[in-house]
């Protein structure tokens, strides 16, 4: 499941090519001192799922703090197995059981409404909350298991931990983003190199 693009301005990143690394994501700078949190509520969240495409079908649903506590749980073992699979380390079995146990959660489940010629797919779920994170452990798994781990990266900016799928087709990406990121180092390096000719 992929997003497209979205700018440096925008409330949440969609840089990762997956959502659960676009989840990963919300939890952002993680290797600085003030790292920065995009879900510290469950309006947050709620906001989330709506934009990242993880409750299909659904305009919205209820989450509540043990709910949103779940999914900052899920997030954090998706991260730590993603960097496990990147080093060719064994994945943490506790987060295995997170993910996994996620995995096998409720699903939306799809539909032909009447009256369209069959046009158009109704989805829905009797707990919509629980198929989002179905959704996204699944796509966890699918990634950790399909996509070569050389081609999961994370961003080279300093300030950035954003991880992403490098589908470029010399595999020489470097940046989550060339809008962000890429043009960051970009107009650092002129900087640098005005300042020398001076």
């Amino acid at each position: 499941m992929t997003r497209p693009g979205s700018s440096a301005d925008e409330e949440f990143p969609f840089y990762g090519g997956r959502v659960c690394l676009d989840l990963v994501a919300t939890f952002g700078k993680r290797h600085s001192t003030a790292p920065i949190e995009r879900l510290p509520d469950v309006a947050a969240v709620r906001r989330w799922l709506r934009a990242a495409g993880a409750l299909p079908g659904q305009r919205d649903c209820p989450v509540d703090a043990g709910q949103r506590d779940s999914l900052i749980e899920l997030r954090e073992a998706i991260h730590r197995i993603v960097l496990a699979a990147r080093a060719g380390r064994s994945l943490p079995a506790d987060d295995l059981v997170t993910v996994n146990t996620a995995s096998a959660g409720p699903e939306f489940v799809p539909s032909l409404p009447r009256g369209r010629g069959g046009r158009g797919v109704t989805w829905t779920s009797r707990e919509p909350f629980a198929s989002a994170l179905t959704l996204l452990a699944r796509d966890a798994i699918d990634l950790v298991a399909t996509v070569p781990a050389n081609r999961i990266k994370e961003c080279e900016h300093p300030d950035c931990s954003r991880m992403f799928v490098d589908e470029s087709q010399s595999g020489r990406r470097r940046w989550c983003s060339m809008r962000a990121c890429g043009n960051h180092v970009k107009v650092t390096a002129h900087r640098r190199r005005s300042a020398t000719t001076r």
